[in-house]
């Protein structure tokens, strides 16, 4: 009985109102929501900004570097006027100066113009597509190879089949374009110079005129 009575008052009370939140602190709350959402935007931007130069500076290291290993490639290949190197197996590499990283030597001069006297590749794209080389040459100056004679130097003197070396397995993108549209300078252009006179390529810049986070266009760097 006491039950009843007990639940008739508590349904005969008034509902006690909701404990929420007035207007000014809902204002105060957006308010703050706001500052901090628009001081955020600018570090993600710059997140992801200093994410593509950092793969900038990669590739153009990369093809850079591509580019060195095919010039390593070109000493002692491809006299002037001829198609193909003189004897890369011996006689006629004798006085070659000696380099570890370069095994091998381009064999296809047709791929050089006569104006390209410096022998760095005539495009981006052969660096891909790749050029038919020989194993290097003797040089006796340097003191490295095998000897006329020697155990081992038998076939030396014999004609080597030409293989097909790459130098890169893709032509980069520019992360700041979004394209393979590279900027290119021959080895007879200055920096400042803006269009590549298709003689050789030399070295490459991003074609974003955009600045970098450091100041600098990225067609500077």
């Amino acid at each position: 009985m006491g039950f009843f009575l007990k639940l008739r008052k508590t349904m005969s009370e008034p509902a006690r109102p909701v404990a929420g939140f007035t207007l000014f602190e809902l204002v105060v709350t957006l308010t703050v929501l706001s500052i901090l959402i628009m001081g955020t935007i600018p570090l993600m931007t710059n997140a992801v900004r200093r994410q593509k130069e950092e793969r900038l500076r990669d590739t153009l290291r990369q093809i850079r570097l591509a580019i060195d290993d095919f010039k390593r490639d070109t000493i002692g290949s491809c006299p002037q006027g001829a198609v193909s190197t003189v004897n890369p197996i011996g006689r006629g590499m004798i006085n070659v100066p000696s380099d570890p990283r370069s095994r091998v030597v381009i064999d296809d001069c047709t791929i050089f113009t006569m104006d390209n006297y410096d022998r760095y590749p005539p495009s981006l794209e052969i660096l891909v597509e790749g050029v038919a080389v020989r194993p290097r040459g003797l040089n006796i100056m340097g003191g490295s190879g095998l000897r006329p004679g020697t155990p081992g130097a038998t076939d030396l003197g014999d004609v080597i089949e030409e293989k097909i070396k790459v130098y890169l397995r893709e032509l980069p993108i520019d992360p700041m374009t979004g394209e393979s549209n590279w900027e290119l300078r021959s080895s007879y252009q200055t920096p400042d110079e803006s269009s590549w006179d298709s003689i050789n390529v030399f070295d490459v810049r991003s074609s974003s005129e955009q600045e970098g986070l450091n100041g600098v266009k990225y067609s500077e760097w």
